[in-house]
């Protein structure tokens, strides 16, 4: 038996979770996840999105403000805005308006990988409302 390509109702539920999040930690998804599976373990958390991001099912995000390790359910190479205050993600695709400027202002070297702009969101400006 192939253990690599397994699915169990575990793996599906932490795939549906990251498609409705978008971004999130393994204790993120086990927070979520034990409102359903209460014996839910962080083992077996990890397992799964360490299996997912092998299959190219999910990417590495930017790391949480703590340091923990956060997953992207968009695999494509793109950017990411942090908020200084949630420490919530959102994706953007900015890396090619600003690489020009970027490059001039440190004498010609060139930009590789994605870009994460740090900030605060429109929710925690606006004191919690998305208005």
């Amino acid at each position: 038996m192939q253990t690599k390509n397994r699915k169990t109702k575990y793996c599906d539920a932490v795939s549906d979770l990251m498609h409705r999040l978008g971004h999130a930690s393994n204790a993120q998804i086990l927070y979520e996840l034990r409102k359903t599976y209460p014996d839910l373990s962080s083992t077996t958390v990890h397992r799964i999105t360490a299996r997912l991001e092998s299959r190219g099912e999910l990417a590495f995000a930017p790391k949480t403000q703590d340091g923990a390790l956060r997953y992207d359910v968009n695999t494509s190479e793109h950017d990411h805005f942090q908020c200084d205050s949630c420490d919530s993600l959102h994706d953007a695709n900015v890396k090619k308006r600003v690489a020009e400027v970027f490059s001039e202002a440190i004498d010609g070297c060139d930009i590789s990988g994605s870009l994460t702009v740090s900030g605060i969101c429109k929710k925690c400006k606006n004191g919690g409302n998305d208005e």
